[in-house]
Order: structure tokens, then C-alpha cells, then sequence
């Protein structure tokens, strides 16, 4: 395929040459046989009434030319007009070349332009009669002179004809290379238009996406945030009023002083949580023991604050996890536990920490109550997240959060996360 720039260069060039040629060729051409034939009127005998008469005809062609110009403006291809323009300039040349062979100039301008002003059934009769005309000027005038000049004018005639046609074929291979070039140029132009719109669309696309994404990332944040202020303020809140209400209760002073102490030390937590929280850092139970002791520490602690006798195991060989990870599997089993004693009204509970080849699995299993799963509404009666919000704290990291639950029967969550581990 050429180049868009080459095509444009080479392509007008040569068409705006054309146009200059038939738009000033007709001229020219005449003009040259009008002086030639001036000149050459006596010496080859040409009577009064001939001089006049090629005036006159010199005069018509001139005129036929400057009335074409209008008409011929904003026309393509062959037309009727075209057609009668061709036929008069013919006839007048032919009648001029008949009076003088030099006027036969006047008729060469047909070799061109035929193509462009008949239509394909009637260019060889038109190249037919520009041949013959100038082969008659070639032989030595119209008509012939005795059987000698018939043959000299029919051979000149054959070479004209000849040359007439192989002229011929190598513009209409110039004019159909021209319009596989103007339809080159035109696909290019439909493709660089077509490339531009894809680009503008691109670039709306690319804005919508970016705003898409501001928005799902104010919104995941929005969520982060509100899971970790319940599983930092409201569990601790929740873990104060239990102890205070205890404090309250209880009629030995030591025993209520030990329990305003934790209820102090779990506000100083939940505090201290909701700050990280804020700032997108890891639980600070994290920080000593990584993600097995931070739940051991969880699961004693809640043990001891709810009365319930709990268990915590680790199998398989321990990893340091990604902080993203760890953070995730505490936050759910921190929510766990917390349904646990709100609702389940358990008596055992077990936690058990799996590391099984390219995944970590927690399971939090009680012999509470139990529940139906599909019965459980999206928001907990406290305003809590739930279930909704442990699983999609586990999705939120590629990971998954299966239950198991039946009225009665006890409750077993199980959270699945990929091993990722820990950055060094």
C-alpha cells in the first residue's frame, strides 16, 4: 500500500498538469495551426472563400472552446454536453484540415481527451476519426490523390489508429492507477477518522473509568472504614459495658476494681484500634506473635470476658502472613466471636488456625443455638455488619467465608484466604 504522503505528493501533481493541459491545450493547438496555416494559405492554393472560410471556422472553434469552459465547470465523466462538444470540434476541425493539412493541430488535441468526453462505446469511433483526419493531413490533404494516396493515407491512417489505441490503454492504466490511488487516499482518510474517534473514545472511556474508580474507591474505603470502626469501637464498647455492668453488680470491691481495670484497658485498645484503623494500618494485636498469637491472645480474652470455655488451635506449619491477610482473618474472627456471645448462647467454642499448603483457613465453631444462614438479614439488629461484612472482608482479598448453621444444631464459620506472606 503507498504511502499516504507519496500518493498525496504524486497524485495532484500529475492531475493538476492534466488540468492545465486541457484546459489551455485546445488553445495552443490552435493557435499553432492557425499561424502555420496563414502562412503555408498561398503556397498550397487556398482560394479566397477558403481563407474566409477557415476564419469563420477559426472564430466557431474559438468560441465552441470558451462556451465548454462554463459548461463543462463541476461536470465528471462523459455527458450528453460532452458528447456534443466532441462531435462540433471534430466536424470543425475536420473541415478546417480538409481546407488546409497544418489545421490538422487543431484536430491532434482529440488524442487526449477523448476518453473524458464520450463514453466507452463511442471513444474508438472518435480515436477512429481524429486518425483519419490527421492521417489525411500526414498523406498530404483531403481527399486522397489517385490510388497512391488512398494507400499512403490508409497506412499513415493504420499507424495513427495504432498508436491511437496503445496511447489509449496506457491512460486508462494511468487513470485506473489514479483512482486506486484517490481510493487509497480515501481509505486512509476514512481510517485516520476512524482511528480519531477511537481515540476520543478511548480517552471518554479512560475519564468515565478513572471517575468509576475515584467512586468504587471512596465507596471501599466508606465500607473499610465502617467494618473497622464495628470491629474496633463497637466490639470494645460492647466489652466495656459488659465489664462495667459486672462492676456494678458485684458487691466485692476487689473483684469490681479488677473489672474496671479491663474495662479501662479495652477502652485504651479500642481507642488505639480505631486509630490504626483510620490510618489503614494492621491490629495492633498483630504486632507481637503475628497471626497465631494475636488470636490466642483474642480467644483467651473473650473467653474470659463472655464465661465461655473456648479452645484455639494451630495446625500445620505456621507463616508469617501478609499484613492484609492476618488483619483480615483477625478482624472475622473478632466478629465471630462477638455473634457468639451476643447470640449464640454457647457453652464451647473452638478456634482453629490452618496453614494447608497455599492457603490459610479460620474456623470458629460453637454449640450455641444456631441459626438458619438464609434467614440472617445483611445488617445485624445492633447495626453491626454481620456476616455480610465478615465475607466481604474475605473477598475483599480473594478469599472466601463459608456457614454452617441450623436452629439448635450450633454454628461453624469458616474463612479461606490465600498464603500470602509477609513482606521482608
Amino acid at each position: 500500500m503507498p504511502h499516504a504522503t507519496d500518493v498525496t505528493r504524486n497524485g495532484p501533481g500529475v492531475e493538476q498538469r492534466w488540468a492545465l493541459f486541457h484546459r489551455w491545450g485546445p488553445y495552443v493547438l490552435l493557435g499553432t495551426g492557425t499561424v502555420l496555416a496563414a502562412f503555408t494559405a498561398a503556397p498550397l492554393g487556398m482560394s479566397r472563400a477558403e481563407v474566409y472560410a477557415c476564419g469563420v471556422l477559426v472564430v466557431a472553434a474559438l468560441v465552441l472552446q470558451l462556451w465548454w469552459e462554463r459548461a463543462s465547470r463541476g461536470a465528471e465523466g462523459p455527458t450528453r454536453t460532452s458528447m456534443v462538444y466532441f462531435a462540433v470540434r471534430m466536424a470543425i476541425g475536420f473541415a478546417l484540415t480538409w481546407m488546409n493539412p497544418l489545421f490538422a493541430f487543431q484536430v491532434a488535441v482529440n488524442y487526449w481527451d477523448t476518453g473524458r468526453l464520450l463514453p466507452k462505446r463511442l471513444v474508438v469511433p472518435g480515436l477512429l476519426a481524429a486518425a483519419a483526419t490527421v492521417a489525411g493531413s500526414q498523406s498530404g490533404g483531403l481527399p486522397p490523390d489517385g490510388p497512391t494516396g488512398w494507400l499512403v493515407f490508409l497506412g499513415l491512417m493504420a499507424v495513427n489508429l495504432g498508436l491511437l489505441l496503445l496511447f489509449s490503454h496506457l491512460a486508462c492504466l494511468e487513470e485506473d492507477r489514479a483512482r486506486t490511488q484517490a481510493a487509497t487516499i480515501a481509505e486512509l482518510e476514512r481510517t485516520n477518522t476512524a482511528l480519531q474517534q477511537a481515540l476520543d473514545e478511548n480517552a471518554a472511556l479512560h475519564s468515565q473509568l478513572l471517575v468509576q474508580a475515584r467512586e468504587a474507591g471512596v465507596a471501599d474505603e466508606r465500607r473499610r472504614l465502617a467494618a473497622e470502626i464495628h470491629d474496633t469501637l463497637a466490639q470494645g464498647l460492647t466489652g466495656i459495658i459488659a465489664q462495667l455492668q459486672v462492676a456494678a453488680n458485684t458487691p466485692d470491691p476487689a473483684a469490681g476494681r479488677d473489672r474496671l481495670d479491663r474495662a479501662l484497658a479495652l477502652a485504651r485498645e479500642s481507642l488505639g484500634e480505631a486509630r490504626r484503623s483510620v490510618h489503614n494500618l494492621a491490629p495492633v494485636a498483630l504486632n507481637d506473635g503475628g497471626l497465631p498469637g494475636a488470636l490466642r491472645r483474642t480467644v483467651v480474652e473473650w473467653g474470659e470476658r463472655s464465661g465461655v470455655k473456648t479452645e484455639f488451635t494451630v495446625t500445620g506449619t505456621a507463616e508469617p502472613l501478609h499484613d492484609e491477610m492476618a488483619a483480615t482473618l483477625l478482624r472475622i474472627a473478632q466478629e465471630a466471636l462477638a455473634n457468639t456471645a451476643r447470640h449464640a448462647g454457647a457453652s464451647r467454642t473452638g478456634v482453629t488456625l490452618s496453614f494447608m499448603g497455599d492457603e490459610v483457613t479460620l474456623d470458629i465453631r460453637d454449640d450455641g443455638q444456631g441459626f438458619d444462614p438464609l434467614a440472617v438479614p445483611a445488617h445485624t439488629s445492633a447495626g453491626g455488619f454481620g456476616l455480610d461484612g465478615m465475607r466481604a472482608r474475605a473477598e475483599r482479598v480473594a478469599g472466601s467465608l463459608t456457614v454452617e448453621s441450623e436452629p439448635r444444631g450450633g454454628t461453624a464459620v469458616s474463612a479461606r484466604v490465600p498464603l500470602v506472606r509477609h513482606d521482608p
